[in-house]
C-alpha cells in the first residue's frame, strides 16, 4: 500500500518512521506498507556513494537498517550496532565516520561527506529515523534516489495515485495516521514515534509538547543513572569535562538534574555539582580537593580542573652527545664537530669540544674569572674545594659543580660525556644553551647579536678556533636503523617497565652512532631514564631489563641513588663540602652503606679509613699534623702554525716561536666570537696593528667591519630585516631594535604541528579539536576559537584535507570545507558599521583576515593550515597550538590546566566537547605500518637537505620538515604517499618564502599543480 501526500517545501533531511511513513527530502509524505527491504536513499556525491536501506518487520519496527557511505557499512539490528561486521560501543570514531549517542537517538556522521543518520533505537529494532545530507541540494537532488526493492516501481505507483498537495498540516497526518494502523498488532514504540513527528511537524513551541504522551498512553524514555528525560532539550548533556555544553538545537534528551552535571570521569551516568567534579591526570582520577605533587610543583583539583603552584624546579640546558636543550626548552642538534661554547656569562665560560669520530663530547671545561686571574677546570679524578668553586664525584660516573654565585653543573664522564647545566634566575647567558629569558624565540641569538633562523649558521656563531661548516647528519644505515627500531621500540611499549615514562621522555640518538651500536642504545635509554627522574619518576633496575649492565672496579657496588655526602674516609675528618651541594642522587659506583671510600678503587669500614688532614693522610693513631695547601690547575698546549708563504695583501707573517702576539682577535669575526684566554698566539698571517680581517679578506679598521647573517656578508652600516627586526651592522656586530613578531601556528599532513613557541609535535586523531582560543574570558569582549577536523581519503591512514570551523565573538561561525568557506550567523547579530571579518584567495590559499582581533587564518583547500595572532596575545591563548607565551615548555598544556609531557594526552584533552567523541589510545608510527615504504620516503625526502633548497638552508632549518616528510611520505600507499611527500616538501617550501626565499621546486613529474 502506497498513500502520497506532496509540499511545495524542500528541506534536506528525509524521514521514515512509525510502521512505515516517508518523508523525502521534497518533504512528500507517504506510508508504505512493506516487510521487504527499502531503499530510502541512494546518490552519488563528490566522487562518494552512499546507500540506506530499511527493512520493517510484523510490528512496523525497522528491524534492520544498512548504511553504506565510503564502502563502510554500517548494520542496525537486534538493538546492536556493527560497522563492518564488528559490534561497537558509543561513542565510535572511524577514518570515515563518527557514531555517537545524540540525545535519546543515535548518530551517524560522515567524515567525508556533510551527510548524516539519526535514529531511536530499541531492543526490537528503529522507530525512526533521519537522513540529512547538508550538501547544496541543487548539485545533490539528482543523484538523489528513492527507491525500494519491490517487483514494481515506486515513480510508477506515485503516478498512478498522485494527489492534490494537502491544505493544512492536519489533514495529512490524519490520513497518514490511518494508514499507519494497516500494520497488524502495531510496536507501541512504532506507534508513539509517528505521534512524536507529528508533534515535531508543528514546531518547537506547540502545545503539543506538554500532552501529546498523555493523549496517546506513550510513556516517556527510560534515562539512565541520575538522568532525567526532558522532552525538549541539548542533545549533549552538561558534564564535569564540559559544563557548558552548546544548546542551538532541541531534541528528545536525557539531562542532569538542575544545577548539576554529567560526571564523565566515572563509571555509570551519575551527577554531581561542578563543585564536587573530580580531575583526571595521566590516566587517574583524583576527587575534588585532591593535591597531585611532582617533583617540581603540586597540584590541587578545583571543580574539574587543576590548579598548580609555579614550577619549583630550574631549567636546564642539556647536551647529550649533539643534542641540545636550551634553558627555555628548544631542542635541536648540533651540526658540527668543533668546540663550542655551550654557555656564557659575565664572568664564566662552558666549552665543549665535540668527537671527530662520533657524535660524543670530546672534552668540557669550565673557565672563571675571578679577581685574582682565571680558572680553568678539566674533570678528572681529582676533587676541588675553593673559595669559587666545588668540584666533586658524586659517583663513578658523575662530576658535580657548584660556583660561588649559583651555578650548577652535573657532569656525566662515563660511558661518555655529558652536561647538565643549572643557573640561577638572575644569570643571563648566551651560547648553545640559548638565552635562559623565558623565550625561545631568542634562542638561537649568535655571538655577534642577530637571531638566525638555522641551527648551523647559530651554531658556527659560537665556534672555538677553526670549524669547518658539516655535512648534512641525516641517518641513512639502514643496518643501523633496524637495530634503534628495534631497541628503541620498547620506550613505546605500555607494558614494558619504561611504560609509567612515557608521558615524559623520548629518545633519538642511536640511529647516528658512530661506534658501538650496544653502547649507544645504552646511552640513549640512560638519557631517557635521567628525564624521567627529572620528574621523579623511578624506572627501576632498567639497566638489569636492557643489558646495559655497568662492571664496577674493586669492590664497589653500583647503585641508581648514589650520592657524595658523607661517603668518603675524608669526611670522617672534618666538613665534608659536598653536603653543603644540594644534588639530587645519580647512578654508577661507589660504597655500599656502612663503608667510605678510601682509595679511588677500594671502600673500607671506617675503622680501616685513612685519616686526612690538611697536609696529607695517615692511617688510624696518633700523628703529629703539619701540612700546605694544594693548588689544582690544567695545561693545554698551543698548536703551532707557520707562514710558508708572503702573506697576501699587506698582512704581516706571525711566529709566536720567535715573538709572542695576541693573534685571538685580529679578525672581524672574532671580534664577536668567543675565544679562550690561552688561545693568545697563533702563528699565522694577520692584519697589521689596529686592523683586522674582515670576511672578505680585507683588513680594515674596527669601524668598518663587517658582519655575517645567514651565510651573507654586510658592509658596516648595512641593515637586514629579520624576525620583525631591523638590525644594523656596526663594527662587526649587529644591533636591532624592533616589536615582537605575529605568533604563528601551522599545521599539516596527518597531525605535524608546530607551535606558536616553536615546540613540533605529532598528534592524529578522529575528532574534532580545539587549535586556538581565548584562554581569559571576558578579555575586552574579544573570543575567537579555532577548531579543525581531519577529513580522511586514500586508505584509513591519511588525512587529505581538514574542515576548519572560526568562531567569532560569538557572532558567526565561518565553515572552510571542501574548498569553499560557509557562513553561520548566530542568534543575537546585528548589522556592524565595519565588516568583522574579509575572506581573499590568493594563489591556492584561503586568507580569512579578522583586522580587529589581530586573527588570521590560512587554509590551503587541503590539510595545511596557519594560524597567525598579533602579538598582544601572548600568553592569553590555548589549544593545540600552545598558549603563545614564548616558553616550549609549557606548550603541552591541557584544557584542565595542567601541563603533561603526553602528545596523546594533551591532544585528547582538545576534543571539542560535543559531539562526544573517544580519546586517542595508540600513537602511530607510519613507517611501521607501511615499512616497505620507508626506503622510498628517505630518499625522496632528501630533496629537503639536497642542493634544490640549498638557498634556504641558512633561512630555515630543514630537519623538522624532513622527519615529518619521511612520516607523511610513509602514511598511505601508492598515490596517498606521493600526497603525503608533497604535502610536507610544500610546507618547507613556505616556510622558505616567508623568510623570502623563493624555491622552484615543482616539476611536471615531481608534485605538479593541477589547477
Amino acid at each position: 500500500v502506497v498513500l502520497i501526500f506532496f509540499s511545495s517545501h524542500p528541506s534536506d533531511v528525509c524521514k521514515t518512521y512509525g510502521s512505515g511513513v516517508i518523508q523525502s527530502f521534497s518533504k512528500t509524505l507517504f506510508y508504505l506498507k512493506s516487510t521487504c527491504p527499502v531503499t530510502l536513499t541512494r546518490f552519488t556525491l563528490l566522487g562518494v556513494n552512499c546507500d540506506v536501506t530499511v527493512q520493517r518487520g510484523s510490528t512496523g519496527l525497522m528491524t534492520r537498517v544498512e548504511i553504506l557511505v565510503n564502502k563502510v557499512t554500517t548494520v542496525l539490528q537486534d538493538g546492536k550496532v556493527t560497522v563492518e561486521g564488528n559490534s561497537i560501543s558509543l561513542p565510535f570514531e572511524h577514518t570515515y565516520q563518527h557514531v555517537y549517542q545524540y540525545g535519546v537517538y543515535i548518530k551517524l556522521r560522515s567524515k567525508v561527506l556533510p551527510f548524516s543518520v539519526t535514529w531511536r533505537n530499541h531492543s526490537e529494532g528503529v522507530s525512526s529515523l533521519w537522513v540529512r545530507c547538508q550538501a547544496t541540494l541543487q548539485t545533490a537532488k539528482p543523484h538523489l534516489l528513492f527507491l525500494y526493492n519491490l517487483h514494481y516501481s515506486l515513480q510508477q505507483k506515485i503516478n498512478k495515485q498522485k494527489r492534490s498537495p494537502a491544505k493544512i498540516l492536519v489533514a495529512k497526518n490524519v490520513k497518514t495516521c490511518h494508514s499507519h494502523y494497516m500494520f497488524k498488532n502495531i510496536n507501541v514504540d512504532a506507534k508513539c514515534a509517528f505521534f512524536e513527528e507529528v508533534a515535531r511537524w508543528c514546531g518547537n513551541q506547540s502545545r503539543l509538547w506538554p500532552v501529546w504522551r498523555q493523549k496517546t498512553s506513550c510513556k516517556p524514555p527510560t534515562c539512565p543513572g541520575d538522568l532525567k528525560y526532558q522532552e525538549l532539550g541539548p542533545p549533549f548533556a552538561p558534564t564535569c569535562t564540559s559544563p557548558q555544553p552548546p544548546s542551538d538545537i532541541l531534541i528528545s534528551t536525557c539531562l542532569p538534574p538542575p544545577g548539576t552535571v554529567l560526571n564523565d570521569r566515572a563509571e555509570g551516568y551519575h551527577c554531581v555539582t561542578v563543585k564536587d567534579c573530580p580531575c583526571v591526570y595521566g590516566g587517574k582520577t583524583y576527587p575534588p580537593g585532591a593535591q597531585r605533587n611532582s617533583k617540581c610543583q603540586s597540584c590541587v583539583c578545583v571543580q574539574g580542573k587543576w590548579t598548580c603552584s609555579a614550577n619549583v624546579c630550574p631549567p636546564t640546558c642539556n647536551i647529550e652527545g649533539q643534542f641540545v636543550t636550551t634553558f627555555d626548552g628548544k631542542q635541536y642538534s648540533v651540526p658540527g664537530k668543533c668546540t663550542y661554547v655551550a654557555a656564557r656569562g659575565f664572568k664564566w665560560k662552558v666549552a665543549v669540544k665535540f668527537s671527530d669520530t662520533d657524535a660524543s663530547i670530546a672534552e668540557m671545561y669550565l673557565e672563571l674569572t675571578i679577581s685574582l686571574g682565571h680558572s680553568q677546570y678539566c674533570f678528572s679524578c681529582v676533587c676541588v674545594f675553593s673559595d669559587y668553586t666545588t668540584v666533586f664525584w658524586q659517583s663513578s660516573m658523575f662530576v658535580q659543580v657548584q660556583t660561588s654565585f649559583g651555578m650548577k653543573m652535573k657532569v656525566q664522564v662515563f660511558p661518555e660525556i655529558q652536561l647538565y647545566l643549572y643557573l640561577p634566575p638572575t644569570e643571563k647567558t648566551t651560547g648553545l644553551c640559548g638565552t635562559y629569558n623565558n623565550d625561545t624565540e631568542d634562542d638561537f641569538t649568535t655571538s655577534s647579536g642577530i637571531v638566525e633562523n638555522a641551527v648551523l649558521p647559530f651554531s658556527q656563531s659560537w665556534t672555538m678556533g677553526g670549524c669547518s661548516p658539516p655535512d648534512s647528519s641525516i641517518c641513512i644505515n639502514t643496518e643501523k636503523e633496524i637495530f634503534a627500531e628495534e631497541k628503541c621500540s620498547l620506550l613505546r611499549n605500555t607494558s614494558s617497565m619504561f611504560a609509567r615514562c612515557h608521558d615524559y621522555a623520548c629518545v633519538h640518538r642511536t640511529c647516528q652512532c658512530t661506534s658501538g651500536l650496544k653502547d649507544c642504545l645504552c646511552v640513549a635509554l640512560s638519557n631517557y631514564v635521567k628525564a624521567c627522574a627529572s620528574q621523579g619518576i623511578n624506572i627501576g633496575d632498567w639497566r638489569a631489563e636492557t643489558g646495559c649492565n655497568i662492571v664496577c672496579n674493586g669492590n664497589l657496588r653500583f647503585s641508581y641513588n648514589m650520592q657524595a655526602c658523607n661517603q668518603t674516609c675524608r669526611s670522617l675528618t672534618g666538613r665534608d663540602p659536598t653536603c653543603e651541594v644540594q644534588v639530587d642522587p645519580v647512578e654508577g659506583c661507589g660504597c655500599m652503606p656502612g663503608t667510605h671510600l678510601n682509595t679511588p678503587q677500594e671502600c673500607s669500614p671506617s675503622t680501616l679509613c685513612m685519616c686526612h688532614y690538611q697536609g696529607g693522610s695517615t692511617r688510624p693513631g696518633p700523628v703529629t699534623i703539619d701540612g700546605y695547601a694544594a693548588v689544582f690547575f690544567f695545561l693545554e698546549m698551543n698548536m703551532l702554525l707557520f707562514c710558508l708563504v708572503d702573506c697576501p695583501g699587506g698582512k704581516l707573517c706571525v711566529h709566536c716561536a720567535q715573538a709572542k702576539v695576541n693573534t685571538a682577535q685580529k679578525t672581524c669575526e672574532s671580534l664577536s666570537k668567543p675565544f679562550s684566554v690561552d688561545e693568545n698566539c697563533t702563528s699565522g698571517c694577520y692584519c697589521p696593528a689596529g686592523l683586522f680581517e674582515d670576511h672578505n679578506g680585507t683588513c680594515v679598521t674596527q669601524e668598518n667591519c663587517t658582519c655575517e647573517f645567514s651565510g651573507s656578508v654586510y658592509a658596516s652600516g648595512q641593515s637586514v630585516e629579520t624576525n620583525c627586526k631591523k638590525c644594523i651592522c656596526r663594527g662587526g656586530q649587529w644591533y636591532c631594535e624592533g616589536e615582537p613578531c605575529p605568533g604563528v601556528c601551522e599545521v599539516f599532513g596527518n597531525g605535524q604541528y608546530n607551535t606558536f613557541d616553536s615546540m613540533w609535535y605529532r598528534f592524529d586523531g578522529n575528532c574534532q579539536y580545539t587549535l586556538v582560543e581565548v584562554s581569559c574570558k571576558n578579555l575586552n569582549g574579544e573570543q575567537f576559537a579555532v577548531r579543525v577536523e581531519s577529513v580522511p581519503c586514500c586508505d584509513e591512514a591519511l588525512t587529505c584535507s581538514r574542515a576548519i570551523s572560526v568562531d567569532l565573538q560569538d557572532v558567526v561561525t565561518l565553515i572552510l570545507r571542501d574548498m569553499n568557506v560557509t557562513q553561520t550567523l548566530k542568534a543575537g547579530w546585528q548589522l556592524q558599521a565595519q565588516p568583522l571579518y574579509s575572506i581573499h584567495t590568493v594563489g591556492l590559499h584561503i586568507i580569512i583576515s579578522v583586522p580587529d582581533l589581530g586573527l588570521t587564518v590560512i587554509w590551503d583547500k587541503n590539510t595545511r593550515v596557519k594560524i597567525k595572532l598579533q602579538a598582544r596575545w601572548k600568553g592569553k591563548v590555548r589549544g593545540l597550538c600552545g598558549n603563545f607565551d614564548g616558553k616550549v615548555m609549557n606548550d603541552l598544556l591541557t584544557s584542565s590546566s595542567s601541563v603533561v609531557f603526553s602528545t596523546l594526552e594533551f591532544g585528547n584533552s582538545w576534543k571539542t566537547a560535543v559531539p562526544p567523541c573517544s580519546d586517542v589510545t595508540q600513537e602511530v608510527f607510519p613507517c611501521e605500518r607501511h615499512s616497505y615504504c620507508e626506503a622510498w620516503a628517505q630518499r625522496r625526502c632528501m630533496i629537503l637537505q639536497s642542493d634544490t633548497f640549498r638557498d634556504c638552508h641558512l633561512k630555515v632549518d630543514p630537519t623538522h620538515y624532513y622527519q615529518a616528510c619521511i612520516l607523511e611520505s610513509c602514511s598511505c600507499e601508492f598515490e596517498g604517499r606521493f600526497l603525503g611527500f608533497c604535502t610536507a616538501v610544500a610546507a618547507y617550501a613556505e616556510a622558505c618564502t616567508a623568510q623570502n626565499v623563493c624555491i622552484k621546486w615543482r616539476t611536471p613529474d615531481l608534485c605538479r599543480m593541477c589547477l
